[in-house]
């Protein structure tokens, strides 16, 4: 448990090294900043992009609840995600995203 503690502080981007620095609303906006920018690079269309939007989007919502060690989370899976793209979609094959309100084809 220790471990994986360490390896995510270390992994943060724009985090203090071994965490002797308490996360600021200013040093979550400069790794979402990276972290964009590194999706920027991806196609539109690419899963590790969406799937990395989508931890950008919820390290937003807890930097805006005050929670900035759980916004560098966040944004270390996104900038993860973006650098080893995990997701990969063989040819043919595209992400289907449903709306709340959808259900998926039988």
């Amino acid at each position: 448990m220790i471990l994986i503690t360490l390896v995510s502080a270390a992994a943060a981007p724009g985090s203090a090294a071994g965490g002797a620095e308490e996360a600021t609303r200013e040093s979550c906006e400069v790794a979402v900043a990276e972290a964009r920018q590194l999706a920027a690079a991806l196609a539109e269309d690419d899963p590790s992009r969406y799937f990395a939007e989508r931890d950008l989007h919820q390290a937003l919502v807890e930097a805006g609840n005050g929670e900035f060690d759980d916004c560098l989370d966040a944004t270390a899976r996104a900038t993860e995600e973006l650098r080893e793209r995990r997701h990969r979609l063989k040819p043919g094959e595209r992400l289907q995203v449903l709306q709340p309100s959808e259900l998926p084809p039988h």
